[in-house]
């Protein structure tokens, strides 16, 4: 099989490029060249499709199975390249993100509504990323029917993350000691590790399999309790979690998701999302002791060769975290 992934030094676009491999398929890679032979054996096609037509010159004249696009973020810049590929690629992969749901109150399925623009001409992915994803969805399956597969994935996690959205939790744990934990232990959360996405994308286009999925994880719900307690143990430390209520976390400024990765305060159904219908399609999960593991070993590395700036801006400072804790002990005394 002849794939075509847009992006693709990226964080996702690294595992898809491993997945392919694995499985034997050729791989081309198309982007700028920041980060030039990071796969030696993998075909390098340079471009920028902010040009429009002119910088999607080296696709003309070729052929592919499939193009996975793992970094469409403007429905302007999605449809030049929809349209340029056509008639060059039997299926469009869009990995889009779960956060195009309108409304979180509720676990959210692939039928439930999905944001709207309130300006059709808004390119700022901060404030509108949800519905501009939508929008590049509709735009794939507008131009490619049956062939578009959108893709929702939840917080994609793992090694080579470059957000720390969720390395931030490994990293703290293995420091070990007293960690704030937000909140609840009973509280959900849901992710899912790059390499199992990356996996099940490649399978899905082997399959030639279409429409629109969500894809989270883990198969059953994981609670933030459980989660911690799993990271402490499988990193072989020892700490004591201290729960702290949200009233207490919003007056002292510690922000949600950012702060304590993870952490959905205001928006119960982020971490409820439901992915029967990936399972029914064959996604599995890699261990969650492994992507712990895994991920503070690359972390762990990483911040040698780089520093710990290099985890990302994500997670709490370790003087704001003594803080809140000394804070919410003399509240408790």
């Amino acid at each position: 099989m002849n794939l075509l992934i847009l992006g693709g030094t990226k964080f996702l676009g690294r595992h898809l490029v491993e997945a392919a491999a694995e499985r034997r398929h050729q791989v081309t890679l198309f982007n700028r060249g920041s980060r030039p032979h990071l796969f030696p054996d993998v075909e390098e096609l340079r471009g920028d499709r902010s040009q429009g037509v002119d910088g999607l010159q080296a696709l003309r004249g070729r052929w592919w199975d499939a193009v996975i696009d793992t970094s469409g973020y403007l429905p302007r810049l999605v449809g030049v390249s929809a349209e340029m590929l056509r008639d060059n690629v039997r299926r469009y992969v869009f990995i889009s993100s779960i956060s195009v749901y309108s409304d979180f109150a509720e676990a959210p399925d692939e039928t439930s509504p999905v944001a709207e623009l309130g300006d059709a001409s808004s390119e700022d992915i901060a404030r509108d990323y949800g519905a501009l994803k939508a929008v590049c969805e509709q735009i794939v399956t507008a131009t490619f029917g049956e062939r578009a597969l959108n893709i929702r994935p939840g917080l994609i996690v793992g090694p080579f993350d470059p957000s720390g959205r969720f390395t931030y939790w490994p990293v703290r744990i293995a420091r070990g000691g007293e960690v704030l934990a937000p909140d609840s232990p009973a509280a959900e959360v849901q992710f899912i590790d790059a390499r199992d996405l990356a996996r099940w994308t490649i399978q899905l286009v082997e399959r030639n399999v279409g429409g629109v999925f969500n894809a989270t994880g883990p198969a059953q719900p994981l609670r933030f309790g459980t989660f911690l307690d799993t990271a402490a143990r499988a990193l072989g430390v020892r700490c004591r979690f201290t729960w702290v209520n949200a009233e207490f976390l919003q007056a002292h400024s510690v922000a949600p998701w950012t702060e304590l990765p993870l952490w959905v305060d205001d928006a119960p159904g982020l971490a409820r999302t439901r992915i029967s219908r990936a399972i029914k399609e064959g996604l599995t999960f890699t261990a969650l002791e492994k992507t712990l593991v895994d991920t503070n070993e690359w972390a762990q590395a990483q911040v040698r060769a780089h520093g710990s700036e290099s985890l990302g801006t994500a997670g709490l400072q370790a003087e704001k975290e003594a803080s809140v804790l000394a804070a919410w002990a003399q509240r408790a005394g």
